[in-house]
């Protein structure tokens, strides 16, 4: 019983919405929770999976007809919570992360390709090497000087 328990813990924090889902086809308790409720546990599904699964688990029957939270099972939904504005947050950090990292790999933006044009900037501060098909917004600008070396010194020239 304690694996069982195990396994089920580590697939809900592998995988919560697959866990969800797989609870709504398969499980009686979800019409028991939910009491046959469709959009709020899809719309915990999207965005608060691990306060939806959290619920599920903490939510008893009570004695007088609906479910009951009580006690220390508020501290569950709380974790489940928390998770999820954590998971929230480091979704964000990672965006602006990849944002910066892209800005100071291209520091005058990012190069566009197609027909779209916009390679003439790239292509003279020598970025990216010339276009095999430059369109029309490339036809004008001199490629042969971001492909052409530049000089080099007199006292860096290798002797033969």
């Amino acid at each position: 019983m304690i694996l069982l328990g195990c396994l089920l813990a580590f697939s809900i924090a592998l995988a919560p919405r697959l866990v969800l889902i797989l609870a709504w086809i398969f499980s009686d308790r979800w019409q028991v929770v939910w009491q046959n409720n469709f959009l709020l546990p899809l719309l915990g599904i999207i965005f608060l999976p691990f306060t939806t699964v959290m619920y599920m688990l903490a939510w008893s029957p009570a004695v007088a007809g609906g479910g009951n939270i009580e006690g220390w099972d508020w501290l569950w939904i709380i974790l489940g919570l928390v998770l999820d504005i954590g998971k929230w947050g480091q979704m964000l950090t990672n965006r602006k992360e990849a944002t910066a990292q892209v800005q100071r790999y291209y520091p005058s933006g990012a190069p566009r390709y197609g027909g779209t044009g916009g390679n003439a900037a790239a292509i003279s501060t020598g970025q990216v090497p010339p276009s095999t098909s430059p369109t029309a917004d490339d036809s004008a600008t001199d490629q042969t000087a971001a492909s052409t070396p530049p000089e080099v010194p007199d006292d860096d020239k290798p002797t033969n």
